[in-house]
């Protein structure tokens, strides 16, 4: 956990800054089309989001040739809901200032009055804000999940878990999540939160591992640091995909292993391809990612 914390902060560190007092870049966010410049990214989130997230986009980014994609700040507190965020004041100042054009966030049971607070704040001041939600894979394998009352189980716990039974602990998590975003977008009148699919892509991982299908994967359990669920390298450059997807409107099909991945230990581009494919599948299929799959070339008669 040392090491992967000093490769996050040196890589953020490393990450061009400059763009946060530029003018807001104008996305029309009702295409589907690609976005080819580089966005101003807040991110406000749990250990699951914040420490994972940031860093490896960014190097996605620029893998992908998008230039000047800039970390505008990161607020993270551990096991967090997204209000504690705004009751800090995490990225008050650069929403309001105009500094942001895509804020993204995270929370850990179920979506809360920060995420619509946060919305309300950023739109006010940049109109074409983007807020993402990452719709996580759920701790624990257990939903309801409440952090003040952890599950005395082991990572072996997770390799016993089915498809079938992750499905449906999943799904109602999946409603509530969806049902709030769909209805504060309503009360917009357009599209302002996005949806981050991550766990969705996580599950279609965990069933080609049960299938002996992911590349160099033997066990669900070899996706997590520990029972509660924290992501090991292949499942946080999993969820760093669904965001770069969903942030950029692009794949990441094709693009090399990031530095900050490599560096912890995946190596393996057959797993690193698979983790692309797995992302972008879950983000064009998923309604209210805001991505949708391009159309097929159409050949001249």
């Amino acid at each position: 956990m040392r090491i992967f914390t000093l490769i996050f902060m040196c890589t953020i560190a490393s990450i061009n800054t400059s763009l946060a007092t530029e003018s807001p870049v104008t996305i029309d966010k009702q295409q589907a089309g690609p976005i080819t410049v580089g966005l101003r990214v807040f991110t406000c989130g749990h250990s699951f989001h914040a420490t994972v997230i940031p860093a490896l986009v960014a190097e996605i980014a620029t893998s992908a040739g998008i230039k000047n994609h800039t970390i505008v700040g990161i607020s993270m507190i551990g096991g967090s809901r997204a209000i504690r965020h705004f009751q800090m004041n995490a990225g008050k100042s650069e929403l309001t200032e105009g500094k942001v054009d895509v804020l993204t966030l995270s929370c850990m049971e179920q979506p809360d009055d920060g995420i619509s607070s946060y919305a309300k704040l950023g739109v006010e001041h940049n109109p074409d804000i983007r807020v993402t939600l990452q719709e996580l894979w759920i701790p624990e394998d257990h939903w309801p999940f409440d952090a003040s009352h952890r599950i005395n189980q082991s990572l072996e716990t997770f390799d016993a878990s089915t498809i079938d039974a992750l499905k449906k602990t999943h799904e109602p998590y999946f409603k509530v999540m969806e049902d709030y975003v769909s209805a504060l977008n309503a009360s917009f009148g357009k599209q302002i939160v996005f949806i981050v699919p991550d766990a969705q892509a996580t599950l279609a991982l965990r069933e080609k591992i049960i299938a002996g299908t992911a590349p160099g994967l033997r066990k669900q359990s070899e996706l997590f640091r520990d029972p509660w669920g924290h992501p090991k390298p292949v499942l946080g450059l999993l969820s760093a995909y669904c965001h770069f997807a969903v942030i950029y409107r692009r794949s990441p099909v094709g693009l090399p292993i990031p530095f900050v991945a490599s560096e912890q230990g995946i190596q393996n581009q057959a797993l690193n391809h698979l983790l692309q494919e797995l992302a972008w599948d879950a983000v064009i299929h998923h309604p209210l990612s805001g991505v949708k799959e391009p159309a097929p070339f159409a050949r001249e008669p």
